[in-house]
């Protein structure tokens, strides 16, 4: 008796797991494509915000339309660099994902998208960065004026920096002290330096209070990130 109540309960554990399991890939397979839409329309945002553009964006009744829409309306080109500055064809500047490039053994392997934001103020250049924060990954974009130098616009994010420290990255207060900002001095790459308190000249912004990390990793994004599209950056501004 007591081996068939053993069976029975074996029995019934494995059909019970067979049937959560099968659950749990149907739900997966059915919400898939809903996130990966969600990723895509995130991704658009961040674009268009480092060029300040789908500002109502709170407001539209429906989100994904509206900034697909903007998106469509002035993102009209994107294309693909290697470090060298060269234009890589075949590959979709969107669908790259900068994480699995910058782990790239070979550097010079790897896709650096870049997308062109077309207005009637003129065309400004937007280029995703990413780097590591004190508790993850940080990212933005950050999109340059027709000198290929001077900052337009940028947005910054994170997956787990300390709010009200490090995480105030994310806020406009301090993106926007970005604006106007110069890479280059004299055609000499210089990046830009977050620091400390009272930022003094077009090569500095001011960091986060009490998140001296957050910012230094930022800054360093910001360094590392465009050192790989300085070649590009310096043709064209020749």
């Amino acid at each position: 008796m007591r081996n068939f109540s053993n069976t029975y309960i074996f029995i019934f554990s494995a059909i019970m797991v067979i049937i959560v399991a099968a659950l749990l890939s149907f739900t997966a397979t059915v919400l898939k494509p809903h996130q990966q839409k969600n990723v895509e329309i995130a991704k658009k945002l961040d674009i268009l915000k480092s060029v300040n553009a789908a500002e109502s964006v709170d407001e539209a009744k429906d989100k994904n339309t509206y900034v697909e829409g903007e998106y469509d309306k002035f993102i009209k080109e994107s294309f693909v660099l290697n470090t060298k500055g060269e234009i890589v064809e075949g590959v979709d500047a969107f669908g790259i994902e900068l994480k699995s490039e910058l782990e790239k053994d070979d550097p010079s392997q790897m896709n650096l998208p870049v997308f062109v934001f077309s207005s009637e103020s003129g065309d400004k250049y937007i280029f995703p960065l990413r780097g590591k924060g004190l508790w993850g990954p940080i990212w933005g974009y950050v999109s340059l004026d027709s000198d290929f130098s001077t900052v337009f616009g940028a947005t910054f994010d994170h997956e787990g920096e300390t709010p009200g420290l490090g995480a105030e990255i994310a806020e406009k207060w301090f993106q926007k002290q970005f604006e106007g900002k110069k890479l280059f001095e004299d055609g000499s790459f210089t990046s830009i330096s977050v620091v400390k308190t009272g930022a003094k000249n077009v090569h500095e912004v001011d960091g986060v209070s009490g998140g001296t990390i957050t910012s230094k990793a930022l800054e360093a994004m910001l360094r590392d990130g465009f050192t790989n599209y300085e070649e590009y950056l310096k043709s064209k501004m020749n």
